[in-house]
């Protein structure tokens, strides 16, 4: 995760960083190097937040076709000389991605820009993945020796190609080149010591067994937490809790979740909220209002009351709810996925005040904006549109304009046009089913999604929901 440097959103370049249907719309109208210009920023200095779960390659891609664009600065990007100092995926991913989807609408020069890539450039397993899925085999069979020679032949070495057998995200490649007399020896070790590795690690599981006790787990918590902060120990500690504790536990299960170590607390609240502890809901708000109480132990609480399923805990989540801190936001949070339409008001007054306080992007925007469509709440309409027009966020805007479904009137004719351009499939699917067809743009893009090899299938289904055989 990073935080990039985003324009706004009522810039060609704020649009097409966030990936929105009007950017795209938007670059078709303005002036071809303005656009060419904004495209090639937002390929070479990925715009995502999340790069690993927002999607942008697609939808660059299907803007570099529309505009004729040409891959000189995107070459310049990837062999420029910082390719062998910074080797993190998401300098080049997108870059990478971009160039795969070209690959597959049939630009050749994509395809032989990816084959250099992968044999001298920083990032090669993920133009090589990009290449397995689009290239011939002999092209591939041809990148054996480049590949390889990154691993000397020593022990050292072999251990390295086997690593990187062994996390390829598409084994294809190193199929081929296990079958190739030239390099199959070497490679087809690699695979088998990938194989042994994965048996001996599975031979070898750390962490407590199910025949420890409730202290013993309790205590490999806090000295977990103590050689490795951070590791996410209160989570597994609570896992092995529910194999290992009985009816006879509780009352050391309380005494811990009210004053033990700050990891072996935050188990013992998350296996007492999952057991449904009835004196749970108490310790919980002690220890998330306790101002000496350490990060650690009131997240957890804040964790283990968002996980509850029952009556009780919404109850008290309808108390909570008015409350302007952490435990408040909780609150909200669980009335928007589990509350009733009574609720509406305060998920309303939740999803108002967070805007306003932490803005278009907090991580708090999720939840509520889901339970603003799911309980239909017509008078969130404005605050979804702000979010919707202003997050960087693809997934959240998508959220938005779902909730938007369902609570504006007008989102068929309005926001639903532009997302059929949108970057996310998600919300493609999402206008295709909504987006009215009496704007002329709309039935083009729809046939032109129900024409694309690229198009997920979720999409064309919806795209075929709207228009026949004869459209």
């Amino acid at each position: 995760m990073f935080d990039p440097d985003i324009a706004p959103s009522g810039t060609l370049l704020g649009l097409l960083q966030r990936g929105r249907g009007d950017g795209t719309l938007h670059a078709l109208a303005a002036p071809r190097a303005e656009s060419l210009a904004a495209l090639h920023h937002c390929v070479l200095y990925d715009p995502r937040r999340d790069w690993q779960v927002e999607n942008r390659s697609l939808y660059y891609a299907r803007l570099c076709l529309d505009l004729g664009a040409g891959l000189d600065e995107i070459e310049q990007h990837l062999f420029d000389p910082d390719d062998l100092i910074d080797t993190a995926e998401e300098r080049t991913g997108l870059a990478l991605a971009v160039l795969g989807h070209l690959a597959s609408y049939g630009r050749e020069d994509a395809l032989r820009l990816l084959r250099r890539y992968a044999a001298t450039g920083g990032n090669w397993q993920w133009a090589l993945d990009e290449l397995a899925l689009r290239d011939e085999d002999t092209e591939l069979r041809a990148l054996a020796p480049a590949v390889l020679a990154r691993y000397p032949e020593t022990p050292e070495g072999d251990a390295e190609l086997a690593a990187a057998v062994r996390g390829a995200y598409e084994p294809r490649p190193w199929r081929l080149w296990a079958d190739d007399p030239r390099h199959g020896t070497r490679v087809r070790a690699a695979q088998e010591q990938g194989s042994f590795d994965r048996w001996q690690r599975q031979l070898r599981p750390m962490g407590p067994r199910p025949g420890w006790s409730v202290h013993d787990v309790l205590l490999w918590a806090g000295q977990e937490d103590d050689l490795r902060p951070g590791a996410r120990r209160p989570e597994a500690a609570a896992r092995c809790l529910a194999a290992v504790a009985g009816p006879e536990d509780r009352p050391e299960l309380l005494a811990a979740a009210a004053a033990a170590p700050a990891a072996a607390r935050a188990a013992a609240l998350r296996h007492l909220a999952e057991t449904g502890d009835p004196e749970v809901l108490d310790l919980i708000e002690a220890a998330v209002t306790d101002p000496s109480t350490s990060e650690l132990v009131s997240q957890g609480a804040l964790a283990a009351f968002e996980r509850m399923r029952s009556v009780v805990a919404l109850d008290r989540a309808r108390m909570w709810g008015q409350r302007p801190d952490a435990l408040g936001a909780a609150a909200a949070a669980m009335l928007a996925t589990r509350g009733g339409q009574y609720d509406a008001p305060l998920v309303l007054s939740a999803l108002r005040g967070t805007v306003r306080a932490e803005g278009p992007d907090a991580q708090a925007l999720w939840t509520l904006v889901d339970g603003a469509g799911r309980l239909r709440i017509a008078c969130a309409a404005p605050v979804l549109r702000h979010i919707y027009r202003e997050t960087a966020s693809s997934h959240l805007r998508g959220r938005a304009a779902r909730a938007l479904a369902a609570t504006d009137p007008s989102f068929g004719a309005g926001f639903a046009v532009e997302c059929l351009w949108d970057c996310e499939e998600s919300t493609r699917e999402l206008a295709a089913r909504h987006a009215t067809t009496a704007d002329a743009r709309v039935v083009d893009q729809l046939r032109r999604l129900a024409a694309d090899p690229a198009e997920e299938a979720e999409v064309q289904t919806a795209v075929r929901s709207r228009i026949g055989p004869e459209d």
